[in-house]
């Protein structure tokens, strides 16, 4: 039996290396004989860079830049090379503009910047790198992408030509882009992918701001102004750009940037559980797999729509391969799942607990889900006889 082994992390409490170990563990009491195949799986936020290196071969790139408040800070970025391709980079955003990067008190959606993933890019393009994937998941800002393009030498002026400060809350004060100074690099044949697992538009009720801002620290005051900054910012970019994001299904993501690459560097927005997958070539490494154990923190119906556990269940169905997901826990709705090619759900929690208790023996948690599932796989491979 060939088992492939593929979650996404438990966010809080395990990593998807820590997931693979334990379940491998199990498999291993259960299955002796069995081949068992680990594949680290994230979906464009924390964590991204790393579940592709674990299946690929490249190095990490390690600058200083500017984080989600301006401080200095240190981030990296991967840099895949080959004999037969040209080089390409992944840019994990959380690195360097990620939420986790700030203490509670340090949200604020009204002024924190998107800088240092433009900062990342450019260092990028500086090491003559032109396809760049932007992984942009798990950030701290709502800046509309400002921060960023900033970075690239894109300029945003004020009604008095002075540069405004790239954040959120400057937003409502752009009166022009220039783009005269931008990198000379970007003027090349530059190859950008926007790798989200989110539809939301720019603006509007379901867009970045409404939708994000909360989490970020914004009140319903302060929401109310970055929605407003991001709709004239918004209408300054269709007139000086020609680009009419509002409306663009991905632009919200990650405060705004998701738009503000396509606006200003052309990029193409894909799906992050499937960018992931192409990128750690999940399709050959499952081609001789029986059985695949996927997993994430909780599955719901969100997890249907274009999550990991749809990415991995709906790969795994093309090729007539059942999946069980080992879960933290299970909404009805996730029933939406059986759908999108996942044979089972299997939650970890199997009584009621308060949540300290669940992170204290979440490992413990896991291993006994992990054994019941080996177990009904038993029961399943013994009727079968």
């Amino acid at each position: 039996m060939h088992i492939v082994i593929a979650p996404d992390s438990f966010k809080g409490t395990l990593s998807s290396e820590q997931i693979i170990q334990i379940i491998s563990a199990e498999a291993r009491l259960h299955f002796p004989d069995a081949s068992i195949t680990g594949v680290p799986i994230a979906d464009g936020g924390e964590g991204t860079l790393q579940a592709v290196l674990t299946s690929r071969d490249g190095r990490l790139r390690h600058i200083s830049v500017t984080n989600p408040v301006f401080e200095k800070t240190e981030a990296s970025y991967a840099i895949f090379e080959s004999s037969d391709s040209e080089p390409a980079a992944i840019i994990e955003m959380a690195a360097a503009s990620g939420i986790t990067l700030l203490s509670s008190a340090q949200k604020s959606a009204l002024k924190t910047t998107s800088y240092g993933t433009g900062e990342l890019i450019a260092d990028a393009l500086r090491q003559g790198i032109r396809n760049i994937t932007a992984a942009i998941g798990g950030s701290a800002t709502n800046d509309g992408g400002i921060g960023a393009m900033s970075a690239l030498g894109f300029r945003f002026l004020d009604k008095n030509d002075k540069e405004v400060v790239p954040t959120g809350e400057h937003l409502i004060n752009v009166a022009r882009i220039d783009t005269s100074t931008i990198l000379s690099e970007l003027t090349e044949n530059v190859s950008f992918t926007i790798m989200c697992d989110v539809r939301n538009p720019f603006t509007g009720p379901c867009g970045a701001t409404y939708t994000y801002g909360p989490q970020k620290g914004a009140s319903p005051e302060i929401l109310a102004q970055l929605e407003e900054g991001m709709l004239h910012f918004a209408d300054v970019i269709k007139r000086d750009l020609g680009k009419d994001i509002k409306d663009v299904p991905g632009a919200g993501a990650a405060g705004g940037l998701g738009g503000a690459l396509c606006a200003f560097l052309d990029g193409s927005p894909k799906s992050g559980i499937q960018t992931m997958l192409d990128l750690v070539r999940f399709n050959e490494i499952i081609e001789k797999a029986d059985i695949i154990i996927t997993g994430e923190g909780c599955a719901d119906g969100q997890s249907a729509q274009g999550k990991v556990l749809w990415g991995i269940g709906t790969n795994a169905k093309e090729k007539g391969i059942p999946v069980i997901a080992i879960t933290g826990g299970m909404l009805p709705d996730a029933k939406q799942l059986y759908d999108c090619g996942i044979t089972a759900i299997v939650p970890a929690l199997n009584y009621a607990m308060p949540l300290k208790e669940v992170l204290e023996h979440s490992q413990s948690l896991l291993h006994d889900a992990a054994e019941r599932t080996f177990l009904l796989l038993k029961t399943g491979i013994s009727l079968a006889k």
